[in-house]
C-alpha cells in the first residue's frame, strides 16, 4: 500500500482544506477521498497525476514516503501553515444508513463505492476506528415513552466477529444479517445470540453467530428531539427533604 492517503491528508491540513473542498478540486466524491486517506482503497493513476501536478509534488514522493510539513512547504510556495491549521481536529466521515438505503445496505454493506455514496456524517470520533450511522425507523427500542424513536440517529462502532461473544449482555447493537437490520439489545447464550427489543410487544430474535454479517455496537445517539430531562423521583424527594430542613431552621 502506498503513502498516498497519508500524504493527501497532510496536504489538506497544511493547506487548510476540508475533505469536501479538497474533493471538489479534483472532481472526487468526499467518501472516495476518505477511503483514500484511511487506506481502504487506492486511487486511479489519473487522480494521482492530477493531484501531484496541482501541488507541484513528484509522483514518486507522493507514493513512496510520508511527506513532512517542511517538504510540503518547499514543494509549493502557495501552501501556508498556521498553528490553528496544524492543530485543527480531523473529523471522521461516517456513512449513515437511512430508511431508503437500508435494504440496499444489506446487499452491499462491503462495497466501498456504495458506502461512499451514502450520506456522510462529519463527527469528532476516532478516525482509526470504523463507524456506521443508522437512522431509527420504528419504536422497537422504546419502553414507557423512553428510548429511541423514529428519526433518531445511532452511531455504531464495528465489532470484530471474534469479539462478539465478549460483549456485555444488554449492549445495544445494530446487527446486519442476510435479510434485515436489527437494532436491539444483545444477549449471548450457549445456543447463540438473542436480540431483544425494549418494547414489550416485540418478540426476541434468536440466531447463530454465523448468521451475522456485521455487528455494530452503539456508542452514540443523536436525538431528533430534546430527550426527557425531568427530575427523577429520587431527585424530587431529595429536594423536598432540603426544603423541610430549611423550614425547620426558620
Amino acid at each position: 500500500m502506498s503513502f498516498f492517503g497519508k500524504n493527501i491528508k497532510k496536504i489538506r491540513g497544511v493547506k487548510g482544506l476540508s475533505q469536501q473542498a479538497f474533493a471538489d478540486l479534483f472532481d472526487l466524491k468526499r467518501g472516495t477521498l476518505g477511503a483514500y486517506e484511511e487506506g481502504r482503497s487506492e486511487p486511479k493513476i489519473d487522480s494521482i497525476i492530477l493531484i501531484a501536478k496541482y501541488f507541484s509534488i513528484a509522483i514518486g514522493d507522493m507514493l513512496t514516503a510520508e511527506l513532512t510539513v517542511n517538504q510540503l512547504l518547499r514543494f509549493n510556495d502557495n501552501l501556508t501553515l498556521t498553528p490553528e491549521e496544524l492543530e485543527r481536529e480531523q473529523f471522521a466521515q461516517v456513512p449513515c444508513i437511512t430508511e431508503k438505503t437500508a435494504e440496499d445496505y444489506i446487499q452491499h454493506c462491503d462495497n466501498e463505492a456504495f458506502l461512499a455514496d451514502l450520506p456522510q456524517l462529519s463527527l469528532p470520533l476516532n478516525t482509526e476506528k470504523e463507524f456506521i450511522g443508522y437512522t431509527v425507523t420504528n419504536l422497537e427500542m422504546t419502553s414507557h415513552d423512553k428510548g429511541l424513536f423514529p428519526n433518531d440517529v445511532v452511531i455504531g462502532e464495528k465489532v470484530p466477529k471474534n469479539v462478539i461473544s465478549k460483549l456485555n449482555n444488554g449492549t445495544i447493537v445494530l446487527a446486519v444479517t442476510d435479510k434485515k437490520l436489527l437494532l436491539r439489545r444483545l444477549y449471548v447464550t450457549n445456543k447463540g445470540l438473542v436480540l431483544r427489543a425494549d418494547h414489550k410487544n416485540i418478540e426476541d430474535v434468536c440466531m447463530d453467530k454465523k448468521s451475522v454479517k456485521q455487528l455494530w455496537r452503539v456508542r452514540y445517539v443523536f436525538f431528533r428531539r430534546v430527550p426527557d430531562m425531568s427530575d427523577t423521583f429520587e431527585d424530587k424527594l431529595a429536594m423536598l427533604e432540603l426544603q423541610m430542613k430549611e423550614l425547620r431552621g426558620k
